[in-house]
């Protein structure tokens, strides 16, 4: 007995041993990977090897489609006032209403299960003031959500069901997309369904749109419609490669040029908010602008990379690192900044309270300055 006990002890061991070895090294080849301290699990491709193997797109879809729900919202909107009920062009439009009551105003949306607890993501102006949330699955099953958290700085929202048996979709890395490759959007357009749209990935990290605080968004002219927020992007494997966020449309409808959230920001977004509830950033404190070549030539700089610091608060942690209006910002911890737009994401990913090393060039002169990160305020919603 006792020998039998030994020999079990020592396989045991040699089992975790092999496991610690392979989750440590080669955490893709395990079937499951740990999104955060245990928080949640999700399900990742192994990074890109040699050429991609072609997948036919029906199965790229079929594997997806279960993944992708549709999201219905709905909130109380305040009764008009006496005063306005009183207002003769207001009776005159919409008639005599002495009686009226608050109204509810629905909207729809798409999500994408991200877990197999039940964890949702979609994107923040799908759920925004919204009182009732109600999930449909594409099995039929339908079920209330509730939010566990949004960042409105990037669009991005997690709710999460209490349903068996739910199909996670497979998230796919960042690394691997590249213009050109075949993209399917898909969600809930117009209301009518689930709907799956074909197209390309027309460009790679899209900013300086207005639409985001932080934006790096994949550009792809699959057919995106109001309806498909908060939805899926997947590549020719079926695997998530972005959430779909936003159109440029001037009509509402689809003209060909859609923008989702990449999968790594999604990612990382996602796992701060079922961790923390919210997502904190780092901050330093300055305004910035982009070095135009204009701009460059009038300070006689050799480039035009690179961000001009054109203030800095008082007090704040690149005043007190001694960054100055006027400094170019060339590098953060050893990272060159493009433009604005990289700075700030870069910024933002600092941890708070940790050192940060900046380069910026003073007088044409190169120099290092260390900054103790801040933590970024929350932006006022209005």
């Amino acid at each position: 007995m006792r020998r039998l006990w030994l020999i079990f002890a020592q396989s045991a061991t040699v089992a975790l041993g092999v496991l610690f070895v392979v989750s440590l090294l080669r955490p893709e080849l395990l079937p499951w990977r740990n999104a955060g301290n245990g928080s949640v699990l999700i399900q990742e491709v192994a990074p890109r090897t040699g050429t991609p193997k072609l997948t036919p797109l029906n199965i790229a879809a079929k594997k997806a489609m279960p993944s992708v729900v549709n999201v219905f919202t709905s909130k109380e909107v305040p009764a008009p006032s006496q005063q306005m009920l009183d207002d003769p062009i207001f009776r005159h439009f919409f008639g005599d209403r002495p009686d009226a009551q608050p109204q509810r105003q629905s909207s729809l949306g798409s999500g994408v299960i991200v877990s197999r607890e039940g964890y949702i993501l979609t994107n923040h102006h799908v759920v925004e003031a919204a009182d009732e949330i109600e999930v449909a699955l594409a099995d039929g099953r339908t079920a209330s959500a509730k939010v566990i958290g949004t960042d409105p700085e990037t669009d991005l929202a997690v709710v999460k069901i209490d349903l068996p048996d739910l199909s996670a979709i497979t998230f796919g890395r960042a690394e691997n997309v590249q213009v050109g490759d075949v993209a399917l959007a898909i969600g809930n357009p117009f209301g009518v369904g689930q709907t799956v749209t074909m197209g390309i990935i027309s460009a790679l990290g899209r900013s300086h749109l207005g639409i985001n605080t932080y934006e790096n968004f994949i550009q792809t002219d699959a057919a995106i419609n109001p309806g498909n927020s908060g939805g899926a992007l997947v590549d020719s494997n079926g695997d998530l490669i972005g959430i779909n966020s936003a159109i440029f449309s001037r009509t509402g409808g689809s003209l060909g040029i859609g923008f989702a959230i990449p999968v790594s920001l999604a990612k990382q977004i996602m796992e701060q908010i079922i961790q923390n509830g919210g997502v904190t950033r780092g901050w330093i404190g300055v305004e910035v602008q982009d070095i135009t070549p204009e701009l460059a030539e009038s300070f006689k700089l050799p480039f035009s990379s690179g961000t001009m610091i054109a203030g800095v608060l008082r007090g704040g942690p690149a005043d007190l690192a001694g960054v100055k209006p006027g400094d170019i910002l060339q590098e953060v911890n050893g990272k060159p900044v493009k433009d604005s737009a990289a700075m700030l994401n870069q910024i933002s990913a600092l941890q708070p309270g940790k050192m940060a090393a900046l380069k910026i060039q003073r007088n044409k002169a190169d120099m290092m300055l260390q900054v103790n990160v801040g933590k970024r305020p929350k932006m006022e919603q209005n």
